[in-house]
């Protein structure tokens, strides 16, 4: 890099150059310049070679002052015409030739008009340059102090034209010296930069630079700057009404204030687009950029807000994070009366919910929060199950399902009855899926007149939350947290059989979705085990784990002031099926005897997974201990912030192992294994993110440094009685430690060392 003196000389230099130029020009110039041949282009590179340049066109006696050039006087009119999509563009050339109007245009444009039958100037014609050259740049200095500094990029003859304000004199004087003629109505769109780096496949670093416009914003923001002159098209949608206007002589500045608007709004979501593809181009880039745009396109007026005196829009996300992210935005609308504001809270938390889950599963939401959840092999019983949840509140909910929709479901959301009564017809305002097969979706308009019916692709994951508070926004992960990313610590001392663990993730995975203060209440239905092959007495090989499909949310409690009332209500709901399933928190129990944790206790129920984090912690330890209770803290890898789950952290190392105990003989071992297993990773990945985010150490990933190894433990088959083992590291050795350290008792059982 150049020292601070040494950019100030340079600095000097390139000023004083400057100055030579401009007197040279001043004294030379009475028109714009030309190369009388094409061996006489001089292109410029550098200040250096411009008065070479400078010189040639002297030398060459090509000055237009005898030619006839377009005069700023003259009353011509003139059309600047620029587009990438050329959409209607025949009949907006067709219009403006009508109405009199001289048509300048470029490259490919220009032949598009041409092949409709309009006459057209080509800009060359004004420039007198095949392309840019750096040359004109100081012909600009010429006009600059003339135009009051508002010529300042590309060519004068060009934005000389657009710039000039017509009732300033010395502006107009300034042209005419020149022979540039004013533009009255510059059309331009922009490089197709968006669609190219949001295309499938991608696009390569070097064509998205070259898919950058420079010209076009140019144009279009000398344009709108100078609207009360110069109408500024961007739309092709805007063609006729322009047509019209230009055809009444009308002279609203209002109507041209909007077209300005709206061409400062086409660059600006452009420059966005490209300051957003550049920042996820650059290495080692913070999560949260120190400015960022988010362009909003206007999709629909909604007929009011939350409440009805409330006026209400909705709006696209159009930056390229969320382009082919899917979601409620760009879900298709089959049927129904338009949505509403509400419409669209209600069956955006509906899909988020639903797409949170593997198996074929059903949710149904009330006012945002679900308030019926099932998943099971069968569709349509895990529908019947998440309206029975809570029938009163489904009627008039939204229904959402995570599997296509075909005609048998389709007749079930059709006929079905309430279970309140047996009779009425349930009745609902969205049905949401990811797909609808030709006769399901016949079936389900036949429903209603009213019923909104919609396919949404499954949300992205990893994108930024953002949320609205007074004066700012508050910008967070998403919340992509899943069950396989967190360790359900027993800390109680009876551990959850298969089933209760089930219960739990299933119960954690709704609570996610409900308003805090948030309860959920959970039951498995049945079990589905895989192939298995058996080595011994005790050890055993899956090939596939057991895996619990069939669960339902038997009742939720939401949105109360505090967390026993929520617990109420949830039990309320699920009734006498709430004994012996399992109950999940959204936050920690601040207090456990003759509170919640004792209430839920008296309940019968089996298991209860919660955060953790009270100074009262061992209150609800000692709660479930007396009651014989499961109690699971989730928050070993809760708050991971950007840590990645153990599975996908494995994927950093080169050598990884896995081990899988089963057998009653092993029950000790396993036991200690997972305490060692989960202590250890505990106290390495929960270290704060702010003591590691600026260690400058190579590992660090992703805001953390990456541990010299990993394990992880997961249980399987009936009552857990099997346990499975996964070690990572970048040392064989690392991972053979481990093993004579956790499995050295095995030897004597095997007869040989586990790990030879």
């Amino acid at each position: 890099m150049l020292s601070s003196a040494a950019t100030a000389s340079a600095t000097s230099v390139s000023a004083r150059s400057g100055d030579i130029l401009y007197g040279y020009l001043r004294r030379k110039t009475v028109a714009p310049f030309r190369f009388a041949q094409p061996k006489q282009q001089v292109y410029c590179k550098s200040l250096r070679p411009s008065f070479v340049a400078v010189r040639a066109m002297s030398e060459s006696q090509t000055a237009l002052k005898n030619q006839p050039q377009s005069s700023a006087s003259s009353g011509k009119k003139q059309a600047l015409i620029s587009l990438s999509d050329k959409k209607d563009l025949a009949t907006l050339g067709n219009g403006l030739q009508e109405l009199g109007y001289t048509i300048v245009s470029t490259g490919g444009t220009a032949s598009t008009l041409e092949n409709a039958g309009v006459s057209v100037t080509k800009v060359e014609t004004l420039t007198h340059f095949p392309e840019m050259a750096t040359l004109v740049l100081f012909f600009f200095l010429l006009l600059e102090n003339q135009l009051d500094g508002r010529v300042k990029t590309l060519h004068p003859n060009i934005h000389g034209g657009i710039l000039a304000r017509r009732d300033v004199e010395h502006h107009m004087e300034a042209l005419n010296e020149h022979g540039i003629g004013t533009f009255d109505v510059v059309v331009v769109n922009l490089y197709p930069f968006y669609n190219k780096v949001t295309a499938p496949g991608g696009i390569s670093f070097e064509d998205g630079i070259e898919n950058i416009d420079i010209g076009g914003p140019a144009m279009i923001r000398a344009a709108a700057k100078n609207h009360k002159d110069v109408l500024i098209v961007v739309d092709s949608e805007d063609y006729q009404a322009v047509l019209e206007y230009l055809k009444g002589g009308q002279s609203d500045q209002q109507f041209r204030r909007k077209l300005a608007w709206k061409a400062f709004q086409h660059v600006a979501a452009y420059d966005s687009a490209v300051s957003e593809w550049l920042w996820k181009q650059t290495e080692g880039k913070e999560k949260f950029p120190p400015s960022f745009t988010v362009p909003l396109s206007l999709k629909s007026s909604l007929r009011y807000g939350e409440n009805p005196h409330q006026k209400a829009a909705f709006y696209v996300d159009k930056s390229l994070a969320e382009v082919n992210a899917g979601g409620i935005a760009t879900a298709i609308q089959h049927h129904g009366k338009e949505m509403s504001y509400n419409n669209y809270l209600d069956a955006d938390a509906a899909w988020n919910c639903v797409s949170e889950f593997e198996n074929p599963t059903c949710v149904v939401v009330k006012h945002t929060n679900p308030c019926g959840v099932a998943s099971r092999d069968d569709i349509l019983e895990a529908y019947r199950l998440a309206v029975k949840a809570d029938p009163v509140s489904a009627f008039g909910g939204i229904v959402a399902f995570n599997v296509e929709v075909d005609e048998v479901l389709a007749r079930e959301l059709r006929e079905f009855r309430s279970p309140t009564d047996g009779e009425t017809r349930m009745f609902y305002e969205i049905v949401v899926a990811p797909k609808y097969t030709a006769k399901g979706l016949e079936v389900l308009k036949g429903k209603s007149k009213t019923l909104r019916i919609l396919e949404a692709k499954k949300n992205d994951q990893g994108k930024l939350s953002l949320r609205q508070v007074g004066g700012g926004w508050l910008a967070q992960d998403s919340d992509d947290i899943t069950p396989e990313d967190i360790s359900f610590k027993a800390v109680s001392d009876k551990t959850p059989t298969e089933s209760e663990l089930a219960d739990a993730k299933f119960a954690w995975l709704c609570v996610k979705h409900v308003k805090s203060n948030a309860i959920v209440i959970a039951k498995v239905g049945s079990l589905s085990s895989s192939l298995s092959i058996r080595l011994g007495s005790f050890m055993i090989l899956i090939l596939g784990l057991f895996m619990v499909k069939n669960n339902c949310m038997l009742g939720m409690g939401s949105g109360q002031p505090n967390r026993v009332e929520s617990l109420r209500l949830a039990f309320k709901k699920a009734g006498e099926e709430a004994k012996g399933a399992a109950l999940a928190s959204d936050a920690f129990f601040p207090f456990a005897w003759k509170d919640a944790v004792e209430e839920a206790c008296e309940k019968g129920i089996g298991a209860i997974a919660e955060p953790g984090g009270s100074i009262r912690d061992q209150d609800a330890i000692d709660c479930c201990n007396k009651y014989g209770v499961s109690l699971l803290f989730t928050n070993v890898l809760l708050e991971k912030r950007n840590i990645q789950s153990i599975a996908e952290r494995m994927q950093d190392y080169h050598a990884i192992a896995m081990v899988i105990l089963f057998g009653p003989k092993l029950r000790e071992l396993q036991k200690q294994v997972q305490e060692n297993v989960k202590s250890m990773m505990s106290e390495e990945l929960q270290i704060s993110y702010g003591s590691r985010r600026h260690n400058p150490d190579s590992r660090v990933r992703n805001g953390f440094m990456k541990p010299e190894f990993i394990a992880s433990c997961s249980t399987f088959g009936p009552e857990g009685k099997g346990v499975v083992v996964r070690i990572a590291s970048d040392s064989t050795e690392s991972v053979y430690n481990f093993l004579r350290q956790q499995l050295g008792d095995l030897e004597p059982l095997l007869g040989q060392s586990p790990y030879a």
